[in-house]
């Protein structure tokens, strides 16, 4: 079972990839552990580039679901938003 995550611009250029392939996640928690994991390991860039983001699954931001116990199936994109602000 593969889920696509979409990452910010920030997180993409860490990693040098927009967009990821997961396997084996069955929730959104598990999403983001993995998607953790593709970051260098002691670097602590993952945790502070997604401190500004939401996560959103299919285009719905997963607080209006069941947050990080949201389950994820075959084919799914999950999305780190950068939160924004405007006026």
């Amino acid at each position: 079972m593969a889920v696509r995550v979409q990452l910010t611009y920030d997180m993409g250029k860490e990693l040098g990839e927009s967009l990821i392939e997961i396997e084996g996640a069955r929730f959104v928690k598990d999403v983001v552990r993995l998607t953790r994991e593709r970051f260098a390991s002691g670097s602590g860039s993952f945790d502070t580039l997604s401190r500004v983001t939401a996560i959103a699954l299919n285009g719905v931001l997963i607080n209006y679901r069941k947050g990080m116990k949201t389950p994820v199936a075959d084919g799914d994109t999950v999305a780190f938003v950068k939160a924004a602000a405007g006026g």
